[in-house]
């Protein structure tokens, strides 16, 4: 990994998913690891301190929303930046996740373009 390659970490219980996702992400310059479930992904996140973590809400056990809010209530943590990309498209989903403190919230199907211009932006924001 390049010194100045940014880190991503893909959270998605849908393996074709998180290999397009992961793809994207490669596609366009950055070190990607994945993790196909929330309760695997807290100890991956604290372990490898991403610059941002692409999140899916509705994941069996520990849901999307569980991750950000045990992300958001670490210190060491709170400040990643997390993109959401959801199935859960309703007005209230979209503002319950950035209440809980998304930085993007992404509905699915997702594009290339919008996938990576949120990466891109929440990283650069939070740089």
């Amino acid at each position: 990994m390049a010194d100045d390659q940014k880190k991503i970490i893909i959270i998605e219980d849908e393996p074709d998913t998180v290999e397009m996702f992961a793809e994207m992400m490669r596609l366009s310059g950055y070190h990607v690891l994945k993790s196909y479930g929330g309760a695997p992904a807290i100890s991956l996140i604290a372990e490898e301190k991403p610059d941002a973590v692409v999140l899916d809400m509705m994941m069996p056990g520990l849901s999307g929303m569980d991750v950000l809010s045990q992300m958001r209530s670490n210190p060491e943590l709170s400040h990643i930046p997390v993109i959401v990309v959801s199935a859960m498209s309703m007005p209230q989903d979209i503002q319950a996740g950035l209440d809980a403190g998304a930085s993007a919230y992404l509905t699915k199907p997702v594009t290339f373009q919008q996938l990576n211009q949120a990466v891109q932006k929440t990283i650069q924001a939070a740089g």
